[in-house]
């Protein structure tokens, strides 16, 4: 298997989970994954937070950890990578209102490059206008900015995943076994027991 070099997005209230598993599990694998942040450097820190669902009408939201970017936002093109991995959280709330954000999603959609969303990532792809024609899923709450975009959102268990083409989509983090799964089955990386 060839290492792949993958881009993960994030930003201040990212989910906790959902940016530190695929970030480890991807670097446990042998791929090399460059954390960014707009407006932020490699060394400095976004804050995460923790959703969960306790029983009320929708998650809770709890402080995570604080976690640490290993690469400059300044100069990433979507050309410099294999792959892009968009966490949910809060921050794809605000960073879609950020054009360079926004491009890059383009450019990695418009070559057709591995995309892993999962949560409320899916805003990101919907204000970049790369779901028209598309299935997928996500956090339910983000189903109607899916359909709203062009796509068809595909209510699924918390715990599954859904692939169409090159886009890897999962309703949250409970979720992370499969939507790794089918991000690993896109790169063609293979594990051996």
């Amino acid at each position: 298997m060839a290492a792949k070099k993958i881009l993960l997005l994030a930003g201040d209230y990212v989910e906790d989970y959902e940016v530190m598993v695929p970030f480890q599990a991807l670097l446990m694998l042998g791929h090399q994954v460059d954390a960014v942040c707009p407006d932020k450097k490699a060394g400095e820190q976004v804050r995460t937070a923790v959703h969960d669902f306790d029983g009320a009408q929708t998650y809770s939201e709890k402080p995570g950890h604080n976690f640490t970017l290993n690469a400059d936002f300044e100069g990433v093109t979507a050309e410099g990578y294999d792959a892009l991995v968009i966490p949910g959280g809060r921050s794809p709330e605000y960073l879609r209102l950020d054009e360079r954000v926004i491009g890059l999603v383009k450019g990695f959609a418009e070559a057709g490059k591995p995309i892993a969303a999962i949560c409320h990532g899916l805003q990101l792809l919907a204000a970049a206008g790369v779901l028209e024609g598309r299935t997928c899923t996500s956090y339910p709450a983000c189903g109607p900015e899916v359909e709203a975009a062009g796509g068809t959102y595909e209510g699924i268990a918390i715990d599954g995943a859904h692939t169409d083409g090159n886009l890897v989509t999962a309703p949250a983090w409970p979720a992370h076994p499969a939507w790794l799964a089918a991000f690993l089955t896109l790169l063609g990386t293979e594990i051996t027991l």
